[in-house]
């Protein structure tokens, strides 16, 4: 299968390239695939690519290696996001008169200020920009995040994304033979996966019917693809992990997964993402601590979004009704318990949050679903292999998402640790990719 290929966003920040070697020393190190901590670590870079990783102290360094002392600090893999949505929102204006290559630079510069290595798209994309886009080679010092182009989902007619700004997107299929053509023009493009639509959308499409998505997964698996299904229904879920589907991009949300489809799901190594983070949004009555002034995701969000925007995200805040919340905060358990079920039961959970949907930024939106994970039940060691090592090999990223030798050296240095406490994976003090260390304020005009 073809993956995406690293993404140039036509702006060089800077023409420099990593030489020589550099030795990150005196940190913290966190793989990223679950192994145990090193307290004082060292990490040899070699160019792009980490060469050595141990306790400090433990391996040879070539004398004319540049040193750089990071004791106090942790290093861990960057993130990597696996249900995005580029190209929508400009400041205020969300539609789909802002899907230009600006936008989606922007989109990418601000996944990579907040620590986000890697973007896949999810079934939203428009015409050519984003195949351009990430068949572009890279130049110079990185300035946004890697970008991997799922393309047009497939759905039933009107069951595609709903919105006025992603009209006319989704292929709309009622036969067999409808759906193999989508899923072959799919393959032409070298998409990383297929995305389908199976609900109703709340009642106003009908669904995605078993003979259709069955076709639709056999056509796709021919072509050595993978399907990934937007789902709610739990009894659709059932059906679909039955049916070969590879990886689910939202949880079931009219009930608790019981513990056969949790336990079908592990047995099939089907991948879940838990997209928690839009449905937590109507959860809280009053401003929530990441949109207030000094805390460090309020900081990064003040950089990352105009000024506008970031007072339309904390004004939804200013007169929540009791009975809404608490109905959103009923929805919200049913996603928790799933999350923790699947957890517990030791399914390939991934670092999904539905991201460049409204007033929900890139970069931000990953940031809270780690907190969010972490909230419904995993370890944040747990969530930190689930947003690197497994996000990576979900997408097929052979070469990055875990700190050890013969990896890219794509990762994030932060003042605090996040085993600690998630929420320290927004101290970002360093972000280094291919061993070129980001200029980050040099992103904040393409953000901007």
């Amino acid at each position: 299968m073809k993956w995406g290929i690293a993404l140039c966003l036509g702006v060089v920040v800077a023409t420099s390239v990593a030489e020589g070697q550099t030795l990150y020393e005196g940190a913290r190190v966190i793989a990223g695939d679950g192994s145990a901590v090193i307290e004082r670590a060292a990490v040899l870079v070699d160019q792009q690519m980490i060469t050595r990783v141990g306790a400090a102290g433990s391996f040879a360094v070539p004398a004319a290696t540049t040193r750089i002392d990071l004791t106090g600090k942790t290093i861990m893999p960057a993130l990597i996001a696996t249900h995005v949505h580029p190209g929508f929102q400009q400041g205020l204006s969300y539609s789909a008169a802002n899907y230009t290559r600006e936008t989606v630079v922007g989109d990418l510069a601000r996944a990579l200020y907040f620590g986000v290595s890697v973007v896949q798209s999810m079934g939203i994309e428009s015409g050519d920009l984003l195949y351009q886009m990430r068949d572009e080679p890279v130049k110079g010092r990185p300035n946004g995040a890697r970008l991997q182009v799922t393309g047009r989902g497939i759905g039933s007619p009107n069951a595609g994304p709903g919105g006025a700004a992603y009209a006319g997107i989704a292929y709309e299929v009622t036969t067999e033979e409808q759906g193999r053509k989508a899923v072959a023009e799919l393959a032409s493009r070298r998409v990383d996966m297929v995305k389908i639509w199976v609900d109703d959308r709340n009642g106003r499409a009908p669904k995605l019917s078993a003979p259709l998505y069955r076709a639709i997964i056999d056509e796709s698996h021919q072509r050595k693809l993978r399907v990934i299904a937007h789902v709610f229904y739990h009894t659709d879920a059932v059906d679909l992990v039955d049916a070969g589907i590879d990886a689910f991009a939202h949880l079931v949300r009219d009930t608790v997964m019981d513990d056969a489809l949790v336990a079908a799901i592990v047995k099939k190594n089907v991948v879940v993402m838990g997209n928690l983070t839009t449905p937590l949004k109507p959860t809280f009555v009053t401003l929530p601590s990441w949109l207030t002034a000094g805390d460090p995701m309020a900081t990064l969000l003040g950089a990352a979004v105009t000024p506008p925007a970031l007072a339309r995200m904390q004004g939804y805040y200013a007169k929540r009704e009791l009975q809404a919340v608490e109905g959103a905060r009923q929805r919200y358990r049913i996603l928790q318990q799933s999350l923790a079920k699947l957890n517990a039961a030791g399914a390939r959970i991934v670092l999904g949050a539905d991201t460049g949907l409204e007033d929900h930024p890139f970069g931000f939106a990953e940031q809270l679903e780690l907190q969010a994970m972490v909230e419904a039940g995993m370890t944040p060691a747990q969530a930190i292999v689930a947003a690197t090592s497994r996000a990576a090999a979900f997408l097929n990223l052979r070469d990055t998402g875990v700190l050890r030798a013969g990896q890219r050296a794509d990762f994030l240095v932060l003042d605090a640790n996040p085993l600690a406490d998630i929420t320290n994976t927004r101290r970002i003090s360093r972000l280094v990719i291919g061993g070129v260390e980001v200029d980050r304020p040099s992103l904040i005009p393409l953000m901007r």
